[in-house]
């Protein structure tokens, strides 16, 4: 078992839970989480992380000196951190973006060569271009879109996208460094001998995330209602019908705790994980389903013209990480919102001024 873990991104919202969830099931590693704490919100997560028994480091993974200079060196490297949103960049400058996703993603590759780590690298289901992706035959329902039962592209099925969906044409700038980042890795390992696995995830909910309106939709929803805030149906003529299978922050943290413990089960792999069609929800039913769990009735505007590199439909297809170790998504939406309606009735003051004041 690995004696010293390094999470990146480790006060974020996956980061923290996952440095929780491994000092919790291997209570004799040292589990480091390094943040800068730049999203608003992630210093909340500092006191759970000191409860848990994580030792926390502010530190910013574009400057190389701020990893290279831990101490004792990392064995196992989870690179959690990232700009996580589709928009990021457009109508500005993607410097953030690029610096954070590729020049950090270097920076912790750097460091796993130095100090002869295994590398754990959290993708996205947007490596998958936009454009490829809204070309899926798809049909209409009273309250979703679904997929198609006959289908022109490879990689798609009533199971979802597999990894063997194209990777040709554009993706969002964010898609972008995430599909060059896991290039890097592919490369480092086959250069310098290194062990791997890139995992690509959906979309990633449950309590504790500091959702915006471009990232954390699922959290976003449940909060607006709570809140009793606004909120808006954008793209694909603005009835909501849009959809994305959710994957439970703890359904998360199973998986990566499998590949922590039988690395070499998952060594070289590129797997597509998130909650798959049992657990995916158009905005319109997760409208519906926010209103059952807080009481609440909220104004729902339409905005009929799509954002750049909006998606119509994204489901994960799993079997094939499914079929490694038996991994598979436990909990579904009930679960979800019911536990991100606790989260926010927990804090409900504080929440409310980070999230909406």
């Amino acid at each position: 078992m690995y004696k010293n873990t390094l999470v990146t991104g480790g006060a974020g919202f996956a980061g923290s839970a996952l440095c929780i969830a491994l000092k919790k099931r291997f209570p004799e590693m040292e589990v480091t989480a390094l943040d800068n704490l730049k999203r608003r919100g992630s210093e909340l997560n500092l006191p759970r992380l000191k409860t848990a028994g994580v030792k926390f480091v502010h530190g910013d993974i574009r400057e190389l000196s701020d990893l290279t200079g831990l101490q004792p060196a990392p064995d196992l490297i989870i690179e959690c951190s990232a700009e996580p949103s589709a928009q990021a960049g457009y109508g500005g400058s993607p410097d953030y973006l690029i610096r954070t996703n590729l020049t950090g993603c270097y920076h912790c590759l750097e460091l796993a060569r130095l100090a002869k780590a295994d590398f754990i690298f959290l993708s996205t289901s947007r490596v998958y271009p936009y454009r490829v992706l809204n070309d899926i035959a798809w049909e209409e329902n009273g309250s979703r879109f679904t997929v198609a039962a006959n289908q022109s592209l490879p990689g798609i099925s009533e199971h979802g996208v597999s990894e063997e969906f194209p990777l040709e044409g554009p993706r969002s700038l964010y898609g972008m460094t995430k599909l060059a980042a896991e290039l890097m890795v592919e490369e480092y390992a086959d250069a310098y001998g290194m062990r791997f696995i890139i995992n690509r995830f959906g979309l990633l909910t449950g309590p504790y995330q500091m959702a915006k309106s471009d990232q954390g939709v699922v959290a976003l929803w449940m909060a607006a209602h709570y809140f009793a805030r606004p909120l808006g149906y954008i793209g694909f003529g603005g009835t909501g019908k849009q959809v994305r299978d959710f994957l439970h922050v703890d359904d998360f943290c199973e998986l990566v705790l499998d590949q922590v413990a039988n690395f070499s089960l998952y060594a070289g792999g590129r797997f597509n994980a998130g909650g798959g069609v049992e657990n995916s929800v158009s905005l319109s039913e997760l409208t519906q389903l926010c209103e059952e769990t807080s009481g609440k009735t909220i104004p729902m505007r339409s905005v009929a013209e799509n954002r750049p590199a909006d998606v119509r439909i994204y489901l994960t297809d799993n079997r094939r990480v499914m079929g490694v170790n038996g991994w598979r998504p436990r909990l579904g939406a009930g679960r979800v919102l019911g536990d991100i309606h606790e989260w926010l009735r927990g804090d409900e003051a504080r929440l409310g001024l980070l999230m909406f004041g």
